[in-house]
């Protein structure tokens, strides 16, 4: 018997509509061969970027001058998860270097908040496990979402992501194009406190969280309710920093 599961990644529709982030150019097929036109088989040619298009998991190699792949940072099958639903707060008082009067912040003290209302051994899972979060509104537009300077989604404040990485949390997934600012100057701040890395640092050093990973542009539909949950993080075997992604949440056992 099959276990039931939810899949939280958003299907890349190379002939259809499509997430995108940063205004990079759209994720497109190219035929090569089409049974419609007389080939003996359908094949086509794919180009798109990870970080822009759909569904994709990352890890620290993304901003490292070490070139590391995401295949040999992702080292778990199935690790305890925790599902979240938080509302980023407009004009919080908690900090963000590249914050902007209107941005809207997941903050530490939200987080913290709903965490604490699961009334759950939260903690004990977070670390070394997966942390999901799900922001409001949660429309599904994001399956189609088009961000950039001129429609800036909400992002991680600087205590929320520290918070996160003391909780030990290893895996982080998010429905945004990024944990930072989509317009932040090209700092990357959260993400290299994620990472454990110095500020403007393109050095992995010795402490560094070699094995956490990002998980970006995902969709947790409304059915689906916070709480304990086990993740299957699967990912294109791809010898790069990114690759598109398909998490899944499994029943907790």
């Amino acid at each position: 018997m099959s276990e039931k599961f939810f899949d939280i990644s958003i299907p890349l529709d190379f002939h259809g509509q499509q997430p995108n982030a940063f205004g990079a150019e759209s994720a497109v097929a190219m035929t090569l061969g089409d049974t419609r036109e007389g080939s003996s088989v359908n094949f086509e040619r794919y180009s798109f970027s990870p970080h822009c298009s759909g569904t994709h998991t990352e890890c620290i190699g993304h901003i490292t001058r070490e070139r590391i792949s995401v295949r040999s940072c992702l080292d778990d099958v199935i690790v305890p998860a925790v599902l979240v639903t938080v509302e980023p707060e407009t004009d919080a008082s908690e900090a963000y270097a590249a914050k902007m009067s209107g941005d809207r912040l997941i903050t530490a003290v939200r987080l913290q908040g709903t965490l604490d209302a699961l009334n759950a051994d939260h903690k004990a899972r977070l670390k070394g496990g997966a942390l999901i979060v799900r922001t409001l509104p949660n429309s599904s537009d994001k399956i189609s979402a088009k961000y950039d300077d001129t429609n800036v989604p909400g992002y991680f404040s600087d205590a929320a992501i520290e918070l996160i990485v003391r909780f030990g949390v290893k895996h982080l997934l998010v429905d945004l194009p990024s944990i930072d600012r989509i317009d932040d100057g090209g700092r990357l701040s959260n993400h290299r406190k994620f990472w454990n890395m110095g500020s403007g640092s393109v050095e992995a050093g010795v402490d560094a969280r070699r094995n956490a990973t990002i998980t970006e542009l995902i969709y947790v539909s409304d059915d689906v309710p916070d709480g304990q949950y086990r993740l299957n993080l699967q990912i294109a075997p791809f010898e790069a920093d990114a690759a598109p992604s398909r998490p899944l949440l499994l029943p907790n056992e």
